[in-house]
């Protein structure tokens, strides 16, 4: 992939995700969050960026995220993005994956159209890998993206349950990148 505008302009119904945004907020009386820490990018991260990182994440110099387009980042440092995985099938298509700051990895989504469904149930990626049956806090504005890009409702733990079934060694591919 070249490094130009077009060539990281996010998928329309993600570009739509990103308008809209997460939320998130903190109650210092329950010391729990609400929401979604999420933050979308308004388009694909650049490689440069994305090896740069990639290599001090996996300790690997030789390691430079070539095979990842990631979309959007926690404040904790986690991101998410899509696994170009699947030969000659568009960006859309691929499998999508969460890459936790403290090592934590593995397959959310098999493609855009299962991502938009957990969006639409009020998961953000970190939401969805960390509970593979969570509950739901339905995000309205994410439910219309989701219904007019990928009709036919899907349930959360039905999205990852495939998700990890078709990719069971994605963590393993991983760790293999790590020194």
């Amino acid at each position: 992939m070249t490094d130009t505008r077009e060539d990281l302009a996010l998928p329309p119904a993600l570009a739509e995700v990103a308008a809209v945004g997460f939320e998130w907020e903190w109650d210092d009386e329950t010391d729990e969050g609400r929401g979604c820490d999420f933050e979308p990018y308004d388009r694909f991260e650049d490689p440069a960026r994305t090896a740069w990182w990639f290599r001090l994440w996996t300790g690997n110099p030789d390691a430079d995220g070539g095979q990842f387009r990631f979309f959007g980042s926690t404040g904790a440092g986690d991101y998410a993005g899509f696994w170009l995985v699947r030969p000659g099938v568009p960006v859309v298509g691929q499998p999508v994956v969460y890459l936790g700051s403290e090592g934590d990895r593995g397959v959310i989504a098999r493609d855009l159209g299962d991502l938009l469904w957990l969006f639409a149930a009020g998961l953000g990626p970190a939401e969805a890998f960390e509970d593979p049956d969570p509950p739901e806090e339905p995000n309205d504005a994410f439910l219309a993206i989701a219904e007019r890009h990928a009709p036919g409702r899907r349930a959360p733990a039905e999205i990852l349950t495939a998700a990890r079934t078709e990719f069971p060694h994605f963590s393993d591919l991983i760790a293999a990148m790590c020194r």
